[in-house]
């Protein structure tokens, strides 16, 4: 067996085995869930300009408080869980080998995917992400949460979200040493060129972890999240392969497979919802790969759901301040689908079919690069 089919049978059999553990974690998280009443006491009924969220309401306050949050935590502790399992057993393996004098095979010392240049910042990235998204939950269901956004502050969240990304920016920049910027189809096309930008790689890292966390209004559909994040972690995992990086291949492979048992039972009709412990973790991670992988200049194509409707957001704020009157019913884009008469599921799975194609004509342009 070469080394090259050996990344892939671990990179797949670490995702089904994580798709397995999460499966089985799942019907546990959702009764606890219930059981603590985790999800808003209230539906939010103001927009972000502070105008009764009618066509919102209309469609979304039941669930709003029927459904629990903290959907997210089966994806990230999951994906914790088999990376940190891995690499107990492998070391503890190996340690009693060492002491029976016994090498083992090849193979086994090449299990453990957690490698510090490659899984060391994505995994702490998740963590932390996914801890503040927790926080910003809790506070969301026991301390009120009626407005857009709910929990913490809009401003505060933006600052924490920009604090993570200049932490990691500076890791970026200061330890790793990275200051140029890939950019596929220019120059010497077709492979591109690679940008200088010194010191404003700490800057950009920062506005792509905004803009990403942004493009996070994509949970408010059953199913649509979890599937627009898979297409874009699988996307991920092929250029991380095709670039030798296979430790976080392996790392986006397996957020796929959480991913894959947490659509189960978020599909239509969901059983609970991603919210912000899933929504900052994934995309704070997604940002960090982007720059480990050298593709944030086709990060925008591959996350074309989440620009879609982050974009479609902003685009009606500023069509209402010049024009006083919306330009859909209601955004984020898929409540304006909803609103006009397209059933949720045929909004969530058009959108998948969307956003596995934005996936592959990003990956299609980072390979050529």
């Amino acid at each position: 067996m070469t080394l090259f089919t050996f990344d892939i049978i671990r990179m797949l059999g670490f995702t089904a085995l994580t798709a397995v553990i999460a499966f089985a974690a799942a019907p546990a998280l959702i009764a606890f869930l219930h059981r603590i009443k985790f999800w808003k006491k209230s539906a939010r009924n103001k927009t972000i300009t502070g105008e009764i969220a009618s066509v919102f309401l209309s469609l979304h306050k039941e669930k709003e408080t029927t459904v629990p949050r903290g959907g997210g935590l089966l994806i990230w502790v999951s994906v914790l869980a088999v990376t940190v399992l891995v690499w107990a057993v492998t070391s503890i393996v190996v340690q009693i080998w060492a002491g029976m004098n016994y090498t083992g095979p090849w193979w086994f010392y090449m299990l453990d995917f957690f490698s510090r240049p490659q899984v060391w910042l994505p995994m702490f990235t998740l963590v932390v992400g996914s801890l503040v998204g927790l926080f910003d939950d809790i506070i969301t269901v026991y301390g009120g949460g009626r407005y857009i956004g709910g929990g913490i502050s809009f401003k505060r969240r933006m600052a924490l979200v920009a604090a993570i990304g200049l932490v990691g920016g500076w890791w970026f920049f200061d330890r790793l040493g990275y200051t140029t910027m890939h950019i596929p189809l220019i120059y010497d096309f077709p492979a591109g060129i690679d940008v200088f930008i010194g010191w404003l790689y700490v800057p950009l890292f920062v506005v792509v972890m905004l803009a990403t966390w942004a493009g996070g209004v994509i949970d408010g559909l059953d199913g649509l999240a979890g599937g627009a994040f898979a297409s874009i972690f699988g996307a991920f995992a092929l250029i991380a392969f095709s670039q030798d990086k296979a430790d976080l291949a392996t790392f986006c492979a397996i957020i796929c497979g959480a991913l894959f048992a947490f659509l189960w039972f978020n599909i239509p009709p969901a059983r609970f919802y991603m919210s912000e412990t899933g929504v900052l973790g994934l995309t704070s991670t997604m940002t960090v790969v982007a720059f480990l992988t050298d593709s944030v200049v086709v990060l925008p194509i591959i996350a074309g759901l989440l620009v879609m409707e982050a974009g479609s957001v902003i685009i009606q704020l500023m069509h209402k301040k010049i024009f006083k009157k919306k330009l859909w019913l209601s955004t984020p884009i898929h409540h304006h689908f909803e609103a006009i008469g397209w059933p949720a599921y045929k909004v969530t799975m058009r959108f998948w079919i969307l956003g596995i194609i934005f996936a592959a004509v990003g990956v299609a342009i980072r390979l050529v690069g």
